[in-house]
């Protein structure tokens, strides 16, 4: 995994991106050769201006999420995923025809070969990805714990979207160790944890042991691995890294309080709010004619009110009325008793349904971010009943309120309709790790997998 701006990406997804990026940069300037006669200057202008047009191409897909692993992604999911990443860079790839220097005398047919060679590398890239093998850049990891928390590094590491960890094996901590993993990847070893590093050709050992005293975990042996070069993290920071969460049940208040992440400063406060301003106004102006239609929409099946406004706790446990255009029965809520919305709630409506699906329901959400009470993208606000009783419940939930909430966020991209205390801690994993790691890059990257779940249906709801 590499860490681009305090946000893990996995480096097989750095690799295979770069790699189109060039073939298509190359592809590009020999078309150009071919076709086009080219002097000193006219090669000056067309390298820079292809590898802009490559690159371009490339983040455009990897945000719509063409580069993430299928793990036996179904043909169905597969050509979807294709077909939007087709349908949305060709024309932004005709677009760029149109300002690059180049682009004047670029005739018609060239133009045409290189459109159909960014959807031919898009198509071939999207098909493959769907069984992505780990390739040459494997990275070779030992498990120290063979119960319940060295199964979950395990379970992580297999639906992980980096195919390139591979589970070496899992050395007992002690005499005393459960088992929760397969026995026939425990390793058996007389000699030092650095000799059976070494004899396995580790590149990582992952801490699964939460007993720190003890004995229980060799800290020198340890040591030793680290100084010899083998990378040794404990499970928060693995859990952080490969997962995009901070596991609760891992998490120390120690860990939040010297670790990394967790700034909230004055000049990322105000970088965040003209990025809420500029891309909300945004927003409000293309989405005016889907929202008008909307409200009518609701009144047709359900009468008014189209908006309903509700009491939602904000930034430092400050209460706030949210809008949102009403999805549910009038009644929905007739005795009074607050309840948790579910993926199929029947006091939804039919439009209610569908509107929610889309993430529609949650546009009138951007009147409170400019009024700024909310932000694009941050934890999603929970209504004061469930926050008391979730506070009561869930070590550190108060954490998420350290920042503004969010019309979109990255629980929201990575998990599913949250309906119960157990769907709330989950999604609080992810939460933490947005107010750990937040900046203006993972934002972008949420606001590009929320247009990638709406359109897909692929992920989180």
């Amino acid at each position: 995994m590499l860490k681009l701006f305090n946000h893990y990406v996995p480096s097989t997804t750095i690799h295979q991106l770069v790699f189109d990026a060039l073939l298509l940069f190359v592809a590009v300037v020999v078309a150009f050769v071919l076709q086009v006669r080219l002097d000193g200057a006219l090669v000056a202008s067309v390298v820079p201006s292809a590898f802009f047009f490559a690159l371009t191409m490339m983040i455009l897909n990897g945000a719509l999420g063409l580069y993430r692993p299928g793990d036996g992604r179904d043909f169905r999911q597969t050509l979807t995923r294709v077909g939007m990443s087709i349908a949305l860079s060709v024309p932004v790839a005709y677009g760029i025809f149109q300002v690059l220097p180049w682009g004047e005398f670029a005739h018609e047919a060239l133009e045409l070969n290189v459109i159909a060679l960014l959807g031919f590398v898009v198509a071939v890239r999207g098909f493959t990805m769907r069984r992505t093998g780990a390739g040459v850049f494997v990275k070779r990891i030992m498990v120290i714990g063979t119960g319940a928390d060295a199964a979950a590094v395990e379970h992580a590491l297999s639906h992980s979207e980096n195919a390139s960890l591979q589970v070496v094996g899992f050395l007992p901590s002690g005499s005393c160790d459960e088992v929760r993993v397969d026995p026939k990847q425990i390793i058996r070893f007389d000699g030092s944890l650095l000799a059976a590093a070494n004899h396995l050709r580790v590149n990582e050992i992952i801490v699964a042991v939460k007993e720190r005293r003890g004995g229980a975990i060799p800290l020198r042996e340890l040591l030793d691995c680290k100084m010899a070069g083998i990378k040794v993290l404990d499970l928060s920071s693995f859990f952080e890294r490969v997962r995009g969460q901070v596991r609760i049940d891992s998490l120390r208040a120690s860990w939040l309080i010297y670790g990394e992440g967790f700034r909230q400063g004055w000049s990322r406060a105000i970088v965040k709010r003209l990025f809420d301003l500029v891309a909300s106004l945004t927003l409000l102006v293309l989405a005016t004619p889907v929202m008008l239609l909307t409200a009518l929409l609701i009144v047709l099946e359900d009468g008014a009110p189209v908006f309903y406004r509700q009491e939602r706790v904000g930034q430092g446990g400050r209460l706030f009325k949210v809008t949102k255009f009403r999805s549910m029965r009038r009644d929905a809520e007739r005795d009074g008793k607050p309840r948790w919305a579910s993926a199929n709630d029947d006091r939804v409506t039919r439009i209610g349904r569908f509107i929610r699906k889309v993430r529609i329901d949650e546009l009138p959400q951007l009147f409170n971010v400019l009024k700024g009470e909310m932000s694009l993208v941050g934890p999603r606000p929970e209504r004061p009943f469930f926050v008391d009783q979730l506070t009561r419940d869930i070590p550190f939930y108060a954490v998420r309120h350290c920042v503004k909430p969010g019309v979109t966020g990255w629980a929201q991209v990575r998990y599913q309709y949250g309906s119960s205390v157990d769907d709330a801690i989950n999604k609080l994993q992810y939460d933490l790790y947005y107010v750990k790691n937040h900046t203006l890059f993972l934002d972008t990257v949420v606001l590009f997998e929320t247009v990638r779940v709406v359109l897909t249906g692929d992920g989180a709801h």
